[in-house]
């Protein structure tokens, strides 16, 4: 997965792009078929945001978060990216499960 990291009034340090690294990586455990996503990371007066956009096989995935730090703003966005994964993940479970229920109805009407 390629990660693009922006920096929006804040200077993107060596840590902090480490830290967006690690805590991506996690989220390939759900849905390897990630190509890339695009983080965004701004300070606005005293409220660290951190806000991604994630492009998957067959859409588009954006989650952002608000916190008064900026690690915990990008703890949040990852568990927000995290449960849209998931669900994303098993909307396609469903719809092929529903596509082959189909053909086997199909294949019993047909006998």
């Amino acid at each position: 997965m390629q990660i693009i990291l922006t920096g929006h009034h804040v200077d993107i340090t060596d840590a902090l792009r480490q830290y967006v690294n690690t805590k991506m990586e996690r989220l390939e455990r759900h849905f390897d078929h990630v190509t890339d996503t695009h983080v965004v990371l701004s300070v606005e007066k005293q409220r660290q945001k951190a806000e991604a956009t994630m492009h998957v096989s067959g859409g588009r995935i954006f989650a952002d978060n608000t916190e008064e730090d900026m690690y915990a703003a990008i703890d949040g966005l990852v568990d927000k990216l995290d449960r849209q994964l998931v669900k994303f993940k098993e909307r396609l479970k469903d719809h092929h499960r529903k596509e082959k229920l189909a053909q086997e109805q199909a294949i019993r009407k047909e006998e």
